[in-house]
């Protein structure tokens, strides 16, 4: 009963003390605040970008499809690596896609995947450098291509290599603002080209803009830019067969292995790419810079712990003679202590508490403004206010003990 009735009293001289000047506490818990919201709103973004990157991954990938390729990588490849794939993986041509479509049509959709970069027109506007892609009718069905009107192209034109067009928002807005595009001409690469569909507003994925796209038959695409020395070719089980993503990209591989005559145990002589990989090479990225930012903010904790031990001490000059009555009239060493360490750790979890809000609030503010998912996350609230709780006590440990040392006669006799 006593160590509680003695810890209550400590509490609420700390309390009356932070009181007593407001201005100057303040100032002090400035430094933790700063710390504390930096943290926040770090992780926030961290975690954010990790939404984003997985939203964007889903649209330029899809969730349960894979990529199959000459080369395929999450990442960035060395000169060396570039080398190394193009020497021993085979090349993926049409008549590879046909051999996987007789193989495994059955139980797979497969869509070849080429790109170019190309003015596209309509009347007298231009709009330069879209992305203009060369599919399959069946990619609709692998990858969500999300129409907002019309229709994607059908089989039959694809074989019989029709100039139909798919197109972005973005070509939407701006050649056809105030009327619908479709059965409307655009003009790629000299080329007369129907609008059958449209898509919804996209955004962008990785940096590169989703909405001026113009999708077109891969019979199409290959009369206007010749045959490609190798194709990318998405796949994925159809819906009747029960088989899930790992089991259809193997029996994938299992026939392409067969194609290029892959020898048993041999690694594949080509590349495939899938959602998981993709999502460990972003999270791996995030991990890496959470590593290095995060500990950067801490360091204004630091200096706000800092900033508490100053003022710390100089609360214990100026209550020299305070100390030196509570001495005198029983209080014990572990007493005094006690109260200034209180007093330091209210300090620092204050304004824990205080960054945390103003953390919450701009990270609100900004993903408002930016229209950014920003995600605060339980790990960084809980890692700053425990940070800042241990710069309290670290901070405060220092003049408490210093105050808890004093002679009380010495101290009585202090200004």
């Amino acid at each position: 009963m006593h160590a509680v009735n003695s810890f209550l009293t400590a509490f609420w001289l700390a309390v009356d003390s932070i009181r007593a000047h407001p201005l100057r506490s303040f100032l002090t818990l400035l430094g933790v605040i700063i710390g504390v919201s930096s943290v926040v709103l770090v992780g926030a973004a961290i975690d954010g970008l990790g939404l984003y990157a997985e939203e964007t991954a889903a649209k330029a990938f899809g969730s349960d499809s894979y990529l199959v390729a000459q080369m395929a990588s999450a990442g960035r490849l060395t000169r060396k690596e570039r080398v190394e794939k193009l020497r021993y993986n085979k090349p993926i041509r049409s008549e590879d896609v046909e051999y996987l479509r007789l193989v495994t049509g059955d139980h797979i959709l497969y869509s070849p995947y080429q790109q170019r970069f190309a003015d596209v027109k309509y009347g007298d506007q231009t709009l330069e450098a879209c992305t203009i892609l060369g599919v399959a009718a069946t990619l609709p069905e692998i990858r969500d291509v999300a129409l907002i009107g019309g229709r994607f192209f059908t089989e039959q034109e694809e074989r019989a290599s029709q100039a139909v067009a798919v197109i972005g928002d973005e070509i939407r807005a701006t050649f056809f603002p105030m009327t619908s595009p479709l059965g409307k001409q655009i003009k790629v690469q000299g080329l007369d080209f129907t609008v059958v569909g449209y898509q919804e507003k996209l955004g962008s994925a990785f940096g590169r803009s989703q909405d001026n796209q113009v999708y077109v038959p891969a019979t199409m695409f290959a009369r206007m830019y010749g045959r490609a020395a190798s194709l990318a070719v998405f796949g994925k089980p159809r819906p009747e067969t029960g088989l899930n993503l790992e089991s259809g990209l193997d029996i994938t591989r299992a026939a392409l292995r067969s194609r290029f005559k892959a020898r048993p145990g041999a690694p594949d002589n080509f590349d495939f790419l899938t959602p998981d990989s993709i999502r460990s090479f972003i999270g791996s990225i995030l991990a890496l810079v959470a590593a290095v930012v995060v500990p950067v903010t801490m360091i204004s904790l630091v200096v706000g712990g800092i900033v508490i031990m100053n003022i710390m001490l100089v609360s214990v000059t100026e209550r020299t003679r305070e100390i030196g009555i509570r001495k005198a009239i029983g209080a014990r060493r572990s007493d005094i202590m006690i109260q200034f360490l209180i007093e330091a750790v209210l300090l620092s979890s204050v304004g824990g508490a205080m960054g945390l809000a103003l953390g919450a609030a701009v990270t609100s503010g900004l993903a408002a403004a930016l229209e950014f998912k920003a995600k605060i996350s339980i790990t960084y609230v809980v890692l700053s206010l425990v940070v800042s709780s241990a710069v309290g006590i670290v901070s405060g440990w220092y003049p408490a003990a210093r105050a808890s040392k004093l002679d009380p006669v010495e101290a009585l006799r202090a200004d």
